[in-house]
């Protein structure tokens, strides 16, 4: 594949993938399970993306940025919930050659990082360690159950694709 194909490539896999973490959010923050203590982001799920390709780096920050911004948080949740993300997503890729390991960095990141924006950018009542399990709870369930659901279903397809190297190359 040509050096601007592929280019070209990751760059829509990164759009898909932020435009759909976004819808997601959005349909997650409809039940009221977005925000608060516990958090169950559909979104997420997608977190286990990087597994498959590097595209879904960028594509996870964007997408929780305007995520977090389309859905009214404080600047501080904006910025560093989705650093949390980039760390999450970093982490999957670095651990992408073992599949069951691929939802742990999101879930970590998240859990040492959303329990201090929840108590000191929100002011919710709770302690740290509340909300470090609570949090752990969300995601867990998020990054882990739907994650790892999603993981296990699109490796069935992995190479199944229409252009060169399968549809998540």
């Amino acid at each position: 594949m040509r050096k601007d194909r592929k280019r070209t490539m990751r760059m829509t896999q990164a759009a898909m993938i932020a435009a759909v973490y976004v819808i997601l959010t959005f349909l997650a923050n409809a039940f009221g399970l977005a925000n608060y203590a516990i958090q169950v982001r559909f979104s997420e799920a997608l977190t286990i993306l990087p597994y498959f390709t590097p595209a879904a780096i960028p594509g996870l920050f964007v997408g929780c940025l305007l995520s977090n911004l389309l859905t009214g948080c404080m600047p501080l949740d904006v910025l560093f919930g989705s650093i949390a993300t980039l760390i999450g997503a970093v982490g999957t890729y670095l651990l992408r050659k073992n599949r069951y390991l691929a939802p742990l960095p999101p879930i970590l990141a998240n859990t040492l990082t959303v329990p201090f924006i929840l108590s000191y950018v929100y002011q919710f009542e709770g302690s740290i360690p509340y909300f470090m399990i609570t949090v752990g709870i969300g995601e867990i369930i998020s990054c882990g159950v739907l994650g790892m659901t999603l993981l296990l279903l699109l490796d069935r397809y992995r190479g199944h694709g229409s252009h060169e190297g399968g549809w998540l190359a």
